[in-house]
């Protein structure tokens, strides 16, 4: 099921308008009463089938609005009424209804059905691969499969063609960014026991892209849980972040050198993890879920130690309630992102729970009802900061 929460607020007269991104279970926002009167957020259902685990935006027909990305179906903005077909849309599942009668139910077995299923498109990201002037589909499939991306047919309402350039994509948090700092984003991920990138070659990009480990073959598996890009270190280089630390970009990735590792335990392996700097103190902190399948929402505070980057944990979110100031708890958290939903110029957290991640049984809080939070960053100093949550509801 794929909705949009869309949000209705007025600006007092002090306050300049900002940009809001339109994607799929992202909204904005909230503030004190002296900046924003906030009314209350509308959610557009899309359709009450289970397609995708993950969802997008990008102007797609070049009119000037985001249009939304989720399953296999693109929608135009800024209304989301219309609703485009770029892959196919043959699944199905059987679904009884009684002893003598079953039904095929359209999509992947999910709120429709009785079990936990998942579906074969994780996350989406919109981006001109072959530079026609119109933005296309990049697809990450159930991890340990393939990745595709779909071509943009300018304007033709038909199936998209489909270049498959990856052929194993692991890890719960790929992503997709500029890890080499050569202006290109790249596909960032496990693969084969590696963490790595794979580019794309700018010429010609329906070959199969190229990966470059960053890591020895530790065996990390198809599901392993957290990873991020960001400058730790303040270098200018992004680094890589996972669970059990961050992997430090050397000066040239020429020969594709092995980057050194920096152990810093994060519990067991949560959601994307980020790099900023939540105190204001001029290092990069890092935020991040500690575990997917429990739970623990924290940042780390980066100090330096006789010229050592180290950290503290801060856990502002974990699994009972008196030890978060506000009384919120819920668990896991499978996905974060970091953006400016109230418009001061701080970056805030957004995430939510995922309801099932593993069936009726296996993890804690699991029947708890799915929930869509953002925590925004309400003081910034040295001496204190904090994250004050806003439930969409």
């Amino acid at each position: 099921m794929d909705f949009v929460v869309e949000p209705r607020y007025e600006l007092s007269p002090t306050m300049k308008p900002c940009c809001l991104p339109a994607i799929a279970c992202l909204a904005a926002l909230s503030l004190d009463a002296a900046d924003y009167n906030l009314l209350s957020f509308k959610k557009l259902q899309l359709h009450d089938q289970f397609w995708s685990e993950g969802a997008n935006f990008g102007d797609l027909n070049n009119d000037g609005h985001p249009d939304l990305v989720a399953g296999p179906w693109w929608w135009e903005g800024p209304e989301f009424k219309t609703r485009h077909t770029y892959a196919p849309t043959t699944q199905t599942f059987d679904l009884k209804l009684g002893p003598m009668t079953t039904v095929k139910v359209p999509g992947f077995q999910g709120t429709l059905g009785r079990d936990n299923t998942y579906s074969d498109n994780f996350f989406a990201w919109t981006y001109d691969f072959n530079r026609d002037g119109f933005k296309d589909i990049l697809i990450i499939g159930f991890p340990g499969k393939d990745t595709s991306w779909f071509e943009n047919p300018k304007g033709k309402d038909q199936l998209w063609v489909r270049h498959r350039i990856f052929d194993q994509t692991d890890n719960e948090s790929p992503t997709f960014t500029d890890i080499t700092g050569d202006g290109v984003p790249e596909l960032v991920c496990i693969t084969h026991g590696q963490y790595g990138y794979a580019p794309f070659d700018t010429t010609n990009p329906a070959k199969p892209w190229v990966f470059h480990p960053i890591s020895p073959n530790n065996k990390y598996g198809n599901f392993t849980h957290g990873m991020g890009v960001g400058d730790v270190n303040g270098d200018g280089r992004p680094d890589l972040m996972e669970k059990d630390g961050w992997w430090e970009q050397p000066a040239s990735l020429a020969g594709d050198p092995i980057w050194k590792f920096h152990k810093q335990p994060m519990g067991v392996g949560g959601a994307q993890m980020h790099a900023y700097d939540v105190n204001g103190d001029g290092l990069n902190d890092i935020i991040t879920s500690l575990s997917a399948h429990g739970f623990g929402l924290a940042w780390y505070e980066q100090y330096r130690d006789g010229g050592e980057i180290r950290f503290r944990e801060h856990i502002f979110m974990n699994k009972e309630p008196g030890e978060n100031r506000y009384g919120v708890k819920f668990s896991e958290i499978h996905a974060i992102d970091l953006v400016d939903m109230d418009g001061d110029g701080l970056k805030d957290i957004v995430t939510g729970k995922r309801f099932w991640s593993h069936g009726r049984t296996g993890d804690p809080d699991r029947n708890s009802a799915a929930v869509l939070y953002w925590f925004n960053t309400h003081t910034r100093s040295r001496k204190s900061s904090g994250f004050r949550p806003h439930s969409y509801g």
